[in-house]
C-alpha cells in the first residue's frame, strides 16, 4: 500500500529536502519502487521488433488469395501436379515480401515519431537531487520537475510553484480543445511525508477527481485535493517558470493514456469486396475442379479410354486407393485452374496504393503556403476510402477554428457599441461622428468595475516602455491603471484568448483616463457545464468586498455578461465559511459547492457584455455546404462548452439560421433520458419538411448510449446534423464507433488536431489530422494529415473519387483477365479426355500476369480521370455517384465476370472452329498442332482484354499509349524470341518455331481481327446505348466538359 520516495520541494525561493512521500491507491494494486510504469503508449505503431513477422503474416494471411496460393503452393510440393511449384510460389514470395517491406517502411515512420516522445527528456527528483531522464521512465509518487512550456508528463498533483500565491497557469487544449488558461493552486504542506488517495483512474476527463492528502509528520490531518490541484498530463505549462509534483497516475493510468484506443489494422471496404469475389470464384475454382474430375472417371469408366494402347499402367497405379487417386486427380485439376484467383493482383493493388498517394503530397491545391505544409500520407492502404465516405466527424476547436477571437459589439452601461475602423462607435453612428461629437462611453466608475480584477494573476515584463500581459481566462483579467496610464501609446498585449483582448481594447480605445486601483482576490468560483457562470470575489482598496460574475451566452457570438454584488463585512462572513466548508468536504463535495454557489451568486448587478466571434479558419463554410451536397453528413464533436459549440456551429454553416435545434442536454436520469428522446422522434416526423439540428453532451449521450442507443440513433440519423459537446475522447470514440457498427455499416471518417482527438481519429476508417497548434499527435496517428480544414473537399471530392474509380476497375478487369485467361483451360478438358493436358505453355502461364496484361492496368489505375478535378470540386453530386461502393456491388460484379466467360468461350471456340478438324491452315499443307491452337487462343486473349482496357480509358497520356500498343508489342517480340531460338537451359522447348507459324499462315491472321472484334463490338453498342438513353451524371458532366475544352487541360491532380 505505500511506496516511499525521496523527494524536493521548492517554495518561495527555499528548498526543502523531502523525507518521505507515500500514496495509496484504492485499487489494491501495489506498485513496487523499483517497478518502472511506462507512461507513453506507443499506440501510433502497429508491430515491434518481435511480432513483426508474425503479426504481419496473420495480417497478409487474412487475405484469401495469399492464404489460397498458400495451399496451393503446398499441394504442389506434395503431390505430381501438371504445372510446376514454381508457378505458384514466386508470387506469392513477390508478393508478401513487397506488402511486408511497405507495412513495415509506414510502421518505422510510425515509431521513430512515437520515440521521439517516449524519449522526452523529463527532470525528477532522485535521492534528493534532481535527474534528467526520459519521460517513460517516470514512477508512481516521483517529484517531477516541469518548466514553462513544457507538457505535464502523467497525472500530477502540484506541490509548489515559482509563483508567490503558490498557483500556476495550465492550457489543456490538447485534451479538451480549450485554449484558455486554466489555474491550478498548490496545497499548504508542512511536511512531504503524506499519503496521497487517489480513486481509481477514470477515463472521462470532466468527471468529479476525488484526492485526499494525509500528512502525518506534524499533525495526522486530512485535506481534499479537488480537480484545481491535478495537473493532467498532455496539458502544458504556461506562465510559470516551473513547478514541482508528485505522479499520481502514471503510463496507462493517466486520463490522456485511458481515452487512447489500441491501434488496429483497418481495411477498406475494396479490401472486403475483393474477398467476397475471391470466395466467389473459389466457389466457381471448386465447381470446375469436382466437375472436371467426375467427368474424368465418367469417361474412364469405358477401358478404351481407362487404359489404352499407348498409355499402359503400371502396376502401382492399377493397386493404387481409388479414394486416393480421385483426391490427387482433384488437387491436380484445383492447381491447373488455380490461375483464375489472381494472386498479382495483390501486387498491383499495394502498387497502385503506393505510388498513387504521392499524388496526394505533389498536390499544390493541398500545400499551406503559410505553414509551409504539404498534405501527408501515413497510410496509403486506404486512399480508395476517400470516395467512400458517408459521415464525417470533426473536431471544433483548431480543426473549423483558428483558436482567434474576432471583437464584434459590446454594450456598457446600457449603450451598445461595435467597431468600425478599429474604434467603438455606438450603435447608430458613423466612424466620422465619433471624433468630435461622440460622448464618453461610460462613467469611470462603471468603466473600472466593468475591468477590473485579481492583480496577482497575471504576469508582466517591463523592457524598452512595452508591456507584455498573459492572463488565464476570460473574467480574470488584471488591468495595472497605473502602467496603462503612462505607457498606454506603447502598450502591446499578448492573449492566449482574445476574449480577454476585447475588454482590454475597449478601455484602450476610449481614451476615457483612470487612476491606478488594486484588487485583492479573495475567492474564484470556477466555471462549470451548469452554471455556465464563473465569478471572483474581490477586496476593493478601500476594504470593501465585491462579487463579479461572469455568464457565457449565445446569440451567434460568443457572449460574456458581466455582473457585480457587494458584500457586508456579515454577508462575506458567512459566504467565506460556506466556501471553506464545502471545499474541505470530503463527501457530496460537489453538491455543497453547489449550493454555496447558489446562495452567493444572487441579486446581481448588471455591468455589461461583449461579443467576439470565434475566426473560422478559410473556406469552412463552403466545404461543410460541399459535403453536405456530396451527400456526407458532418458530425461536430468537441470538448468545448455548449454555448461555444453552438455559436461556431451557426458561423460556419454547420448549423442553418432556418434549422429547427433539437436539444438533449443536461439528462439526469436514464428515464428522463428516454422520454426526451422520444420527444425529440415524435417531433422530427411531425416537422418531416424541415431540416433538424441535434445538439448532446457528453452527460446525456452516455445515458443515451447506455440503454436508448437505437432510439437514439434512430433521431440522429433524421437529423441533418449533429453536434456533440463537453465530450471525452472517448466518448468521440465511441460515437464514431456507434455509427460504424450500425446495420448499414456507412463508412466514416474523423478530422481533429489535437491529442484529444486521437482516439476517434483511430476508430473512423480514415482518420485525418490536421496539422494546426496543438501538437502533432493527432498527425503522428492519422492516415493522412492536411495543414486546413478547406483541403478535405479536394481530398474526398477529387483525389477519392479519382482512387476509387481506378482500384474499383482494376479489380473488375484482374478477375475479368483471369476468366478470361482458365476458362478456356477448363473447355480443352472436354477434348482431352480430361487428361490434365494444359492449353498454354508453362512460360506464358507465369508472363500472362506479370508482364503482358501487367503494365496497361497499373498505369490505367494511376492516372484515369473520368471527368476533369474542377468539375469533380464545383459538382460535389457527382460524388453520389460512386458511393456505397457503387462499383463494387453485386451488378457490375456479374456483369465483369459474365464478359470475361463470354470473351473465353468465343476465344476458344472461335479458334476451334477455324480450326476444325483435320484443316490446313498452312501453305505446305501441315495442320496446326495442340500448341498452336492454345497459342492462338492466348493471342487473342492478350490483344483482346488489353483493348478491352482501352476501351474503359477516358484519360489517355502518353504512358497509357505505350504501356497499351507496348505490351501487345511486347508479346509479339517475347514470342518470336521464345519459340524461334533453341535455349539450352530449357529442357523441353515445346513452343520452339510454333509462333513463327502461326502468323505464317493468313488465315490465323484473319481469325484473330474476326474474333478480337467479335468480342468487343458487342461491348461498344453497350456503351453507346447507356450513354445516350440512360446516362449518369458523372457521364452528363463528361459531355459539358468536352464541350467545354475541359479534357485539354486534365491530367493534372
Amino acid at each position: 500500500w505505500l511506496q516511499h520516495v525521496q523527494c524536493l520541494k521548492k517554495c518561495s525561493g527555499r528548498e526543502m529536502r523531502a523525507e518521505a512521500l507515500m500514496i495509496t491507491f484504492d485499487d489494491n494494486r501495489i506498485n513496487s519502487d523499483k517497478k518502472k510504469i511506462y507512461l507513453v503508449k506507443r499506440i501510433s505503431r502497429s508491430y515491434t521488433i518481435w511480432n513483426f513477422v508474425p503479426k504481419n503474416l496473420f495480417e497478409q494471411f487474412r487475405r484469401i488469395a495469399n492464404f489460397y496460393f498458400l495451399i496451393i503452393f503446398l499441394v504442389q510440393l506434395m503431390i505430381d501436379t501438371p504445372t510446376s511449384p514454381v508457378t505458384s510460389g514466386l508470387p506469392l514470395i513477390f508478393v508478401i515480401t513487397v506488402t511486408a517491406i511497405k507495412q513495415g517502411y509506414e510502421d518505422w515512420l510510425r515509431h521513430n515519431a512515437d520515440n521521439e516522445v517516449n524519449g522526452a527528456p523529463v527532470f525528477v527528483v532522485r535521492s534528493g537531487s534532481l535527474v534528467q531522464t526520459r519521460s517513460k521512465n517516470i514512477r508512481v509518487g516521483d517529484i517531477v520537475r516541469v518548466a514553462k512550456d513544457e507538457t505535464f508528463p502523467a497525472d500530477l498533483v502540484l506541490l509548489s510553484s515559482d509563483r508567490a500565491d503558490g498557483t500556476c497557469h495550465i492550457t489543456t487544449a490538447s485534451l479538451d480543445g480549450e485554449t484558455n488558461l486554466k489555474v491550478c493552486v498548490c496545497t499548504h504542506l508542512e511536511s512531504l511525508q503524506a499519503v496521497v488517495e487517489c480513486q481509481q483512474p477514470e477515463a472521462d476527463l470532466y468527471s468529479t477527481i476525488h484526492l485526499s492528502l494525509c500528512l502525518f509528520c506534524v499533525c495526522s490531518c486530512v485535506r481534499p485535493l479537488g480537480p484545481e490541484n491535478l495537473l493532467l498530463r498532455g496539458a502544458r505549462l504556461k506562465n510559470t517558470k516551473e513547478i514541482f509534483g508528485v505522479a499520481v497516475y502514471t503510463g496507462m493510468e493517466s486520463k490522456m493514456a485511458l481515452n487512447y484506443k489500441c491501434k488496429s489494422q483497418k481495411r477498406s471496404a475494396v479490401e472486403k469486396s475483393m474477398n467476397t469475389f475471391l470466395i466467389i470464384y473459389l466457389g466457381i475454382l471448386l465447381f470446375e475442379a469436382i466437375l472436371s474430375t467426375i467427368l474424368k472417371y465418367a469417361w474412364q469408366a469405358e477401358d478404351k479410354w481407362d487404359e489404352p494402347f499407348y498409355n499402359q499402367k503400371t502396376e502401382q497405379e492399377r493397386n493404387s486407393s481409388p479414394i486416393l487417386k480421385f483426391i490427387s486427380d482433384f488437387l491436380a485439376f484445383l492447381v491447373l485452374y488455380n490461375f483464375i484467383i489472381p494472386i498479382s493482383l495483390y501486387v498491383t493493388v499495394e502498387m497502385q496504393k503506393f505510388l498513387g498517394s504521392f499524388f496526394i503530397g505533389w498536390d499544390l491545391d493541398l500545400y499551406h503556403e503559410e505553414s509551409d505544409e504539404k498534405a501527408q500520407v501515413n497510410t496509403s492502404d486506404l486512399n480508395e476510402e476517400l470516395g467512400q465516405v458517408e459521415y464525417v466527424f470533426t473536431d471544433k476547436t483548431g480543426t473549423l477554428t483558428e483558436n482567434e477571437m474576432q471583437f464584434r459589439e459590446c454594450s456598457i452601461n446600457g449603450t451598445k457599441y461595435r467597431e468600425v475602423n478599429g474604434k467603438l462607435v455606438p450603435e447608430g453612428m458613423s466612424d466620422d461622428s465619433t471624433d468630435s461629437s461622440s460622448p464618453h462611453l461610460v462613467s469611470g466608475v462603471h468603466f473600472n468595475h466593468f475591468l477590473l480584477l485579481d492583480t496577482h494573476t497575471h504576469t508582466h515584463t517591463h523592457t524598452h516602455c512595452m508591456l507584455f500581459y498573459q492572463l488565464p481566462s476570460q473574467t480574470s483579467i488584471a488591468v495595472f491603471f497605473f502602467f496603462f496610464f503612462f505607457y498606454l501609446k506603447t502598450f502591446k498585449y499578448s492573449s492566449v484568448d482574445n476574449l480577454n483582448k476585447t475588454l482590454v481594447e475597449l478601455r484602450i480605445k476610449s481614451e476615457v483616463p483612470f487612476c491606478s486601483l488594486r484588487y485583492k482576490l479573495l475567492h474564484v468560483l470556477e466555471f462549470d457545464a451548469d452554471r455556465r457562470r464563473m465569478s471572483v470575489i474581490l477586496q476593493t482598496p478601500s476594504g470593501n468586498t465585491m462579487l463579479l460574475r461572469s455568464v457565457f451566452l449565445v446569440n451567434g457570438l460568443r457572449t460574456l455578461v458581466v455582473a457585480c454584488r457587494h458584500f457586508s463585512p456579515e454577508e462575506y462572513i458567512e459566504v467565506d465559511r460556506r466556501l471553506n466548508s464545502a471545499r474541505t468536504a470530503l463527501q457530496q463535495r460537489e453538491e455543497r459547492l453547489q449550493e454555496a454557489f447558489s446562495y452567493i451568486e444572487k441579486d446581481l448587478q448588471l455591468l455589461g457584455a461583449t461579443g467576439v466571434e470565434d475566426k473560422l479558419q478559410d473556406k469552412v463554410q463552403e466545404t461543410i455546404e460541399a459535403l453536405r451536397l456530396a451527400g456526407i453528413k458532418v458530425w461536430v464533436l468537441t470538448g468545448d462548452k455548449h454555448e461555444t459549440a453552438v455559436s461556431v456551429s451557426l458561423s460556419c454553416g454547420h448549423f442553418h439560421r432556418t434549422m429547427n435545434i433539437l436539444e438533449l442536454l443536461q439528462q439526469r436520469s436514464d428515464n428522463e433520458c428516454a422520454e426526451q428522446l422520444g420527444r425529440l422522434a415524435r417531433r422530427i416526423k411531425e416537422d418531416h419538411v424541415i431540416q433538424h439540428g441535434l445538439v448532446v453532451d457528453g452527460a446525456s449521450l452516455s445515458l443515451a448510449l447506455r440503454e436508448h442507443e437505437k432510439l437514439f440513433m434512430e433521431v440522429c440519423k433524421n437529423c441533418s446534423a449533429v453536434l456533440c459537446c463537453r465530450m471525452a475522447p472517448l466518448q468521440k470514440a465511441k460515437v464514431v464507433r456507434l455509427l460504424k457498427t450500425s446495420p448499414e455499416k456507412p463508412i466514416t471518417l474523423a478530422i481533429g488536431d489535437g491529442a484529444n482527438d486521437v482516439s476517434m481519429i483511430q476508430e473512423a476508417h480514415v482518420g485525418i489530422g490536421i496539422m494546426g497548434k496543438e501538437g502533432r499527435q493527432a498527425v503522428r496517428n492519422s492516415d493522412y494529415a492536411i495543414a486546413r480544414f478547406k483541403f478535405l473537399a479536394k481530398l474526398l471530392l477529387v483525389h477519392g473519387h479519382f482512387y476509387y474509380i481506378r482500384i474499383a476497375t482494376l479489380v473488375q478487369y484482374f478477375f475479368y483477365k483471369n476468366v478470361c485467361f482458365i476458362t478456356p483451360q477448363f473447355l480443352y478438358q472436354f477434348f482431352c479426355l480430361f487428361s490434365q493436358q494444359t492449353l498454354y505453355d508453362s512460360v506464358y502461364l507465369t508472363l500472362y500476369n506479370i508482364c503482358f496484361t501487367s503494365l496497361p492496368i497499373l498505369v490505367y489505375s494511376l492516372f484515369e480521370q473520368l471527368v476533369h478535378p474542377h468539375v469533380l470540386q464545383n459538382k460535389p453530386g457527382l460524388y453520389r455517384d460512386i458511393s456505397k461502393n457503387a462499383l463494387l456491388s453485386f451488378r457490375p460484379f456479374l456483369y465483369w465476370t459474365l464478359l470475361g466467360f463470354s470473351h473465353a468461350f468465343v476465344f476458344f471456340f472461335g479458334s476451334y472452329i477455324l480450326m476444325g478438324e483435320d484443316t490446313t491452315l498452312m501453305g505446305n499443307g501441315q495442320m496446326f498442332g495442340n500448341w498452336t491452337f492454345g497459342t492462338l487462343i492466348f493471342t487473342v486473349m492478350v490483344i483482346t482484354v488489353t483493348l478491352k482496357l482501352a476501351l474503359e480509358t477516358h484519360f489517355w497520356t502518353w504512358m497509357n499509349h505505350f504501356v497499351t500498343w507496348g505490351s501487345i508489342a511486347f508479346y509479339f517480340i517475347f514470342s518470336l524470341f521464345y519459340g524461334g531460338i533453341i535455349w539450352p537451359f530449357l529442357h523441353t522447348q515445346d513452343m520452339y518455331f510454333v509462333f513463327v507459324q502461326l502468323l505464317s499462315s493468313g488465315s490465323a491472321w484473319f481469325a484473330i481481327i474476326i474474333i478480337v472484334i467479335t468480342c468487343l463490338f458487342p461491348d461498344v453498342v453497350k456503351k453507346v446505348f447507356y450513354r445516350h438513353l440512360q446516362p449518369t451524371s458523372t457521364e452528363k458532366s463528361q459531355v459539358t466538359d468536352e464541350l467545354m475544352g475541359g479534357s485539354e487541360s486534365g491530367g493534372r491532380i
